[in-house]
């Protein structure tokens, strides 16, 4: 099996072990007390939302130059010099962050400027970290990476929570020594998530630090860097989540923020797979795209497009299904994140739209077009503001509206790229197979739904989504869209155990 595969189907492992650990402190942890965990969500989406003025681009730019640089030996230039720009856009941040409130003061009131201490530091660190997630991508090499990137944040997150829990029964209800600690414990777990990313690098290829700009002034290559890094940067706009809480946690409250997060938490399970296969194709795209080989890279993309659709179609319909059993499991709020069930509805369906579409970002990025994809995700986090905006203040739909918001800017984004990547490379992410995932899906659910329920949920949990797999692999097995018998053997499982 090709280390597209391994290192994909691991990727998802680490993905879903995450999942679980965040699944199962949602369900039975976070609706103690969804006021705290809302601030927690919501530090963390600020700091993203923000991270992108301080990496400018940097990241995506260590992939696109790193075949040229490492065939000049120079990657550790590129990589040491990245990291000092980071460092200084960093000090720039801070000067304008400090000065704009004299200019606004109303920014004062803002819960982003209440809590500056946590998140500033929290910019800083996650911004190294993008620099090095994308660095050690281009060795091909995504599992450890996704064990920094993505359990160690669930850890703070679950830790920091139990940590305010346990010390909040313990001092006065007044003090502030609970919250303290447990942003401590939040902060501490993204520092170790650095020095892992530093380790690892330092494995793969030892980090030998050059700040000597010579190589980047030959033939003036810092140009092309800067400016490929200043277009990066504004396409890092579209992190539609990151702004929704954000604005979720700014206007509707925190309470309100960790709902969000609990439902994000489910739906982000589908679109898990899709992470592992982006990251690991990126040098793949890059290859083909210098190449010239569209028939390749269409084949490519609609392999991959059709494999991630079904993936995320099957677990969103036992989602849909299941769902409505999960919630009597919580100890408190169950009933509140039932009324919400829509948001999962609009929300699935949206992210199945994304994953129907591939990596069709991914191939503007690493082409010559790359500037087309600033405009829409610019489009996307114009559309997502104005839109949240909109349903926040002029509706009573509260997350719904939210919903509503991001299925409507994502498939307007998603639906602009298809038609772009078709008539300038000749390449679309559809197929005819994904109508018959569709079909069959729609059809698992309904006969789903329509089966008798038990007096016992968890009879109800666990036989519905049963059903939904059952009846889906039969319809694959007559279908053969998918080609289950390639990840069902020995072969296959022996090479993903092999973690290199």
């Amino acid at each position: 099996m090709s280390v597209v595969a391994r290192q994909g189907f691991k990727y998802s492992v680490i993905g879903y072990i995450g999942f679980l650990i965040g699944m199962i402190s949602a369900l039975f942890i976070v609706p103690i007390d969804l006021g705290f965990y809302g601030t927690l969500r919501y530090i963390m989406s600020t700091a993203e939302m923000l991270v992108p003025f301080v990496v400018f681009g940097i990241s995506y730019s260590n992939v696109k130059f790193f075949h040229k640089v490492s065939q000049d030996g120079k990657q550790q230039n590129m990589l040491s010099l990245s990291l000092a720009a980071v460092f200084i856009n960093f000090i720039i941040f801070l000067g304008i962050f400090f000065v704009f409130p004299y200019f606004y003061p109303e920014l004062r009131n803002m819960k982003v400027w209440k809590i500056k201490e946590t998140i500033l530091p929290l910019i800083l660190l996650l911004s190294l970290c993008a620099i090095f997630n994308k660095y050690i991508s281009n060795y091909k090499r995504i599992v450890v990476t996704n064990i920094f990137d993505n359990l160690f944040p669930k850890i703070a997150n679950i830790g920091a929570f139990l940590i305010f829990l346990y010390l909040s029964s313990r001092f006065a209800e007044n003090s502030s020594t609970p919250e303290n600690t447990a942003f401590l414990f939040f902060f501490g777990m993204f520092v170790l998530m650095l020095l892992g990313y530093i380790f690892y690098a330092n494995r793969l290829d030892k980090i030998k630090l050059d700040f000597k700009t010579d190589y980047f002034k030959k033939d003036k290559f810092y140009k092309q860097f800067a400016t490929y890094s200043f277009f990066g940067f504004l396409g890092t706009f579209g992190n539609y989540m990151a702004i929704n809480s954000f604005m979720i946690g700014e206007y509707l409250g925190m309470e309100e923020n960790g709902i969000y997060s609990v439902l994000l938490a489910l739906v982000s399970l589908i679109s898990i797979p899709q992470l592992g296969l982006f990251n690991i194709s990126a040098p793949i795209i890059s290859k083909n795209l210098a190449d010239g080989d569209m028939e390749d890279l269409d084949r490519f993309h609609k392999k991959t497009s059709l494999t991630i659709y079904f993936l995320g179609a099957v677990l969103f319909s036992c989602i849909m299904v299941g769902f409505p059993y999960l919630t009597h499991f919580m100890p408190k709020n169950g009933v509140m994140l039932r009324e919400y069930e829509p948001v999962i509805w609009i929300w699935g369906s949206a992210v199945l739209v994304d994953l129907a579409t591939g990596f069709n970002g991914n191939i503007i990025s690493l082409s010559k077009y790359y500037k087309f994809n600033i405009l829409m995700m610019l489009l996307l986090a114009g559309l997502t503001v104005g839109l949240n905006f909109y349903f926040i203040n002029n509706t009573d739909l509260k997350l719904i509206g939210i919903a509503l918001s991001t299925a409507i800017s994502l498939t307007t984004y998603n639906l602009i790229k298809i038609v772009f990547n078709y008539f300038m490379f000749k390449v679309s992410p559809l197929s005819i197979e994904m109508i018959f995932v569709s079909i069959i899906c729609t059809l698992a659910i309904t006969v789903a739904i329509v089966l008798p329920v038990f007096e016992n949920n968890f009879i109800n949990l666990m036989y519905k989504p049963a059903v939904v797999l059952i009846l889906i692999f039969i319809g694959n097995y007559f279908t053969k869209i998918f080609p289950v018998e390639q990840y069902l053997n020995m072969k296959f499982i022996k090479s993903i155990l092999k973690f290199k």
